[in-house]
């Protein structure tokens, strides 16, 4: 029998939503948002209906990796603001049913982190993996200590040492897990995590949760490691949430995170129950991934059915053991609105996102239909590739129609990525004052999901039709209609029950007769 865990309460109803703090709100007018940018707008992430932020790093660091690249775990980067604005912010949250957890980049460090400074001079450091030459992805040693270490993404990232899963005697740098820099690292994840929930913290999004044991092929001895501190948390910190950078729920709730992505990569299928959704070929785009058309495309060439599939396959592994977690997009993912998809597109995925037994997260800007930008420069390694440049997701956030959006009283030329040059770009001013706009949709739908159990997390569902329209029944009392294609859908009742449903909300779609009728770009609720 498995452990009894324990769940935040908080949890299985949370509205998650992701800030970007470097482009949410620029307090002080340097160009770069801050903790106190953030503070002065959550009454707009409460009036949305949000209950919970997960900010991405805002540790110290020389943002070669726009902050995933820590040199003090302990420390908030000035940029931000200081460990006294970080407390305002989340005080202020808090007072308004809003939760707020921390990115812990828990795989590797800066190359200016103590812990490298000193490993790069003391041959017998072990908090990094070092060989002596220079074996294949190993770079040179900076320091007077011989040989080279690993990094797990750019050059100034080393990895943390967490130990491999077999060993090769070929390769003797591999030590166990059990060694004494993999045990001083998994100290040091818990004294990092005590530290910042001692504070009012609420948890953490754990970046590449999937990657700390190298050579784990399935993922044993990084299960382990995670079982070990989840443990820890429910006795120390028992309403405080893990949150997994993983890709692969059936794999990494039982291993101890409280929620797992789906994302873009990660998975048996390397990220496809997401990218089937939303992946329209443009914005951020993979050159290992098979061209294929997503469901939310107007063309309606996609099906509902891997994705369908994917979550099917990991709620029965999964359990009430912890949730899956659906993203509208990340600051690594093209957002929503990319490419050929327009506006008219957006309230049917929010309908679905909404509506789907998984914890929903909006990427900030989101819920106004703030476009991937694209074109823009590598700035602080935000091109992986050619054709994969992360910046375009990560522009300011757009609050009005003042200079710069409202996101800064800096020069345009000093803001941390250029904003949308689109003269016709969403503004959270103008979609307030428009009842028929996106962005009250959004918060109907987040009202709808909080006040209507079934429809959350939860809930049962009965996927009736996956092709066009996608439908479903919600805790055998709603009816879910989503039509994301241009063209119109409909569909023979695919059970009994269905012919007397009255709408809650929605638009474009009537039961009448024996069919569900569905216009283009439509969605609704029913009750039955």
């Amino acid at each position: 029998m498995p452990t009894p865990r324990s769940t935040p309460s908080w949890l299985a109803d949370a509205v998650l939503y992701q800030i970007y703090p470097q482009s949410f709100a620029d307090s002080d007018g340097d160009g770069v948002g801050d903790f106190a940018g953030i503070t002065a707008h959550l009454d707009h992430l409460a009036w949305l209906g949000v209950t919970a932020v997960w900010l991405n790093p805002c540790f110290a660091s020389p943002f070669r990796d726009a902050g995933y690249d820590v040199s003090d775990y302990l420390s908030v980067a000035p940029r931000y603001g200081t460990e006294d604005d970080l407390a305002e912010l989340v005080e202020a949250a808090r007072a308004r049913g809003i939760r707020v957890l921390l990115d812990l980049v828990a795989g590797h460090t800066s190359d200016e982190h103590p812990w490298f400074i000193a490993a790069r001079d003391d041959p017998a450091d072990g908090r990094y993996i070092w060989a002596d030459g220079r074996p294949p992805r190993f770079v040179p040693s900076p320091g007077r200590r011989p040989g080279s270490y690993l990094p797990n993404f750019f050059d100034s990232q080393p990895a943390l040492n967490f130990g491999y899963a077999r060993p090769d005697p070929d390769e003797p740098w591999r030590q166990p897990v059990d060694a004494e820099g993999p045990r001083a690292n998994r100290a040091a994840l818990r004294e990092i995590m005590d530290h910042w929930l001692g504070l009012g913290l609420s948890g953490f999004r754990v970046d590449m949760a999937h990657s700390l044991v190298k050579d784990d092929p399935d993922l044993t001895e990084t299960g382990k490691l995670w079982t070990e501190l989840r443990t820890w948390l429910d006795g120390a910190h028992p309403q405080a949430a893990l949150l997994a950078e993983w890709g692969d729920p059936a794999v990494s709730v039982p291993a101890g995170f409280h929620s797992d992505f789906f994302l873009q990569f990660g998975g048996p299928s390397d990220g496809l129950p997401l990218r089937s959704l939303w992946n329209n070929g443009t914005g951020t785009v993979a050159s290992h991934w098979q061209p294929r058309q997503a469901y939310f495309d107007a063309d309606g060439g996609g099906s509902a059915g891997p994705f369908v599939t994917a979550w099917q396959s990991v709620a029965a592994v999964i359990g009430d053991r912890g949730f899956i977690t659906l993203p509208t997009a990340n600051h690594d993912f093209s957002r929503l609105c990319c490419g050929p998809r327009t506006a008219e597109q957006l309230p049917p995925a929010f309908a679905f996102q909404l509506t789907w037994p998984t914890l929903p997260a909006i990427y900030y800007g989101d819920e106004i239909g703030m476009r991937y930008v694209p074109g823009l420069p590598d700035h602080e390694g935000s091109e992986l590739e050619p054709g994969y440049n992360r910046a375009g997701s990560r522009t300011p956030m757009q609050w009005g129609g003042s200079p710069n959006a409202g996101f800064s009283t800096a020069p345009a030329d000093r803001l941390y990525l250029p904003l949308d040059p689109d003269p016709d770009r969403p503004t959270v001013a103008a979609q307030r004052a428009e009842r028929g706009s996106l962005l009250h949709l959004v918060r109907r739908l987040i009202s709808l999901r909080r006040n209507t159990p079934e429809l959350g997390s939860r809930g049962s569902v009965e996927v009736l039709h996956t092709g066009y329209p996608l439908v479903y029944v919600r805790g055998d009392r709603y009816l879910v209609v989503i039509n994301p294609r241009r063209d119109a859908a409909s569909l023979p009742l695919p059970r009994p029950g269905l012919a007397h449903a009255g709408l809650i909300e929605g638009t474009g779609v009537a039961v009448e007769g024996a069919r569900i009728l569905a216009d283009g770009f439509s969605w609704a609720v029913f009750s039955l």
